[in-house]
Formats: structure tokens, C-alpha cells, sequence
């Protein structure tokens, strides 16, 4: 005979409730997500050994750059006693000397962009974003919390780097008096900045991954956006007078001179730069969540 919810029994006093429903907890929201991310990168070796490997090569590039600058400034102190050249002129070891703190940022946005490619198409390769997407039903908060730890990676790479390069550069180009203060115009701007382009092109990528879900088709897109489209660009620059112009509002090209110290008339300024790099990361990392949104997994 069936018992009725009333009748019952009830548990020993002291013991667990086995009726008793398990209290929900607040379940996924964007800080879980981001956290889960985290986790997610962080507890990958090769990542971590990339990113370590990213820093070290970038610092190595910007000590090998402030000992042939210094060399330069010796030859050019050579130069100025016998032909009365000025020491602080335009292409003068003592100008060129500034851009050390960004000089390893060729090898960083290579490195980047290949990691942030990567950790997304890989997930599409290898299923793991049909366990992401169960764990996060919506798709969008999920790809843009990767979106956002990567780029936060990628900040604290390039300005640690750039801030350790200038720091190991100074007693190097003190031997040939051209060291400079951190409160030089420009220079501060440009170590901080170089962090931003390093997140600028983690999301670029990031959206370049989501869009093509391949890790080599990702990395070969890539590397053509930050470098072979500005080669292009310049090669052809003398066919047509627009060449050059659209050359700068390329992204690597523009965010390029987020970083500059001193720039040409003709380039785009700093906030200038920014602005359009940016435009170009907010404008891809939109159309590949729209995308994701439509497509199967």
C-alpha cells in the first residue's frame, strides 16, 4: 500500500536530511567563467612555458639592441669630433636608443598571436568546446572570458617586458652616455602601451581562432595581418598614391605607433593608432561571436 507524503518516517535526529533538497548555489556568472579560464590556461604547461620563453626572448632582444646602440653611439661620438656631426639628431644612436623598451615586440606579437590562435581553435579540433559549452550554456560569455584572460596575459607579458628591457638597457647605454630617464617624453607611454598592442593582438587573433576554428590556417592569417600585408603594403606603396595611406590604418601598422617614441609627419599618432587598432579588435572580436552564435558547433 503506497504512504503518503505525510506518513513518512522521519530521520534520526542528528543524521542528514535525506529529503531535503541540495541548496543551489549561485551558479555560472562571468567572474566563475573568467576563473574557470584561468585555470584552464594557467594549468598548461606549454602555455606557461611559452609566455615565460615570450618574456626572456623579448628582454634578450632589447639587451642585444641597447649593446649595438651603445657600439653605434661610440662611432658616432668618432664621427661628431672629426666632422661635427650632432650626437642628437634624427637616426642618431641617442634618438634610436629610446626604442629599446619595445624593440622585442616583433618576436611578442608573433608568440601571441600564435597562443591566442591556439588556445581557442584547439578547443574546436580536439571537441574540448562541446564540454565548455555544456559547463557554459551561452556561448558568448564563454569565448569572451577566453577573449579577456588572454588579452590580460598578454598585457602583463609585453609590459613586463618592456619595463625589465629598459631597466637592463640602462646600464648598457650609461657606458655610452645615451641611458635616458623613464620620465623622457614618450618613454613611459611607450613600455605601458606596449602591453596594450601585445592585448590588441591577442584579441585580434583570438577572433581570427573563433573565426576559422583551425590552429594552422588561425597562425598563417595572423602572421599575413601583422606582417606580411605591411610588407606588401610597402612594396607596393610607389604604384599608387592611396597605398601608403591604407598601409597605416592596417592593424599592425597602425598599433605600431602606439609604441613609437617619436613618429613622422606622415604616420598616425599615438591615440591615432590606438584608436584604429582597436576599432579593428572591437570590429573582428563582434563578427566572430555573431558567427559563433550562428554556427554548429
Amino acid at each position: 500500500m503506497p504512504t503518503s507524503p505525510a506518513t513518512l518516517p522521519k530521520p534520526a535526529s542528528g543524521k542528514t536530511d535525506q529529503y531535503r533538497r541540495p541548496t543551489e548555489g549561485p551558479g555560472v556568472n562571468f567572474g566563475r567563467v573568467l576563473k574557470s579560464e584561468w585555470i584552464k590556461i594557467s594549468t598548461v604547461r606549454s602555455s606557461v612555458i611559452l609566455i615565460i620563453s615570450t618574456v626572456i626572448v623579448m628582454v634578450g632582444l632589447a639587451a642585444l639592441g641597447a649593446w649595438s646602440f651603445a657600439t653605434l653611439a661610440q662611432s658616432d661620438a668618432e664621427m661628431s669630433a672629426e666632422f661635427q656631426i650632432p650626437l642628437d639628431g634624427p637616426g642618431s644612436a641617442a634618438v634610436m636608443a629610446l626604442t629599446v623598451p619595445s624593440s622585442g615586440l616583433t618576436f611578442g606579437q608573433l608568440t601571441i598571436a600564435s597562443l591566442a590562435v591556439v588556445l581557442i581553435a584547439s578547443e574546436w579540433t580536439t571537441g574540448m568546446i562541446r564540454s565548455t559549452l555544456v559547463a557554459v550554456p551561452k556561448r558568448t560569455p564563454a569565448l569572451l572570458a577566453k577573449t579577456v584572460i588572454v588579452a590580460g596575459i598578454a598585457f602583463l607579458v609585453g609590459l613586463a617586458s618592456a619595463l625589465a628591457s629598459y631597466l637592463i638597457a640602462q646600464p648598457v647605454l650609461a657606458s655610452a652616455n645615451i641611458d635616458f630617464a623613464l620620465t623622457e617624453d614618450g618613454v613611459l607611454a611607450s613600455i605601458i602601451n606596449t602591453g596594450t598592442f601585445l592585448a590588441l593582438v591577442a584579441v585580434i587573433s583570438m577572433s581570427i581562432g573563433i573565426l576559422l576554428r583551425n590552429s594552422a590556417g588561425g597562425i598563417v592569417t595572423a602572421v599575413a595581418v601583422f606582417f606580411v600585408l605591411p610588407l606588401i603594403g610597402e612594396l607596393l606603396s610607389g604604384l599608387a598614391d592611396w597605398v601608403p595611406d591604407a598601409v597605416r590604418f592596417l592593424p599592425g601598422t597602425a598599433g605600431l605607433q602606439m609604441v613609437a617614441v617619436t613618429a613622422s609627419e606622415e604616420a598616425l599618432s599615438r591615440w591615432e593608432g590606438g584608436l584604429v587598432m582597436g576599432a579593428w579588435a572591437l570590429l573582428l572580436l563582434v563578427i566572430a561571436l555573431l558567427v559563433a552564435k550562428k554556427r554548429d558547433v
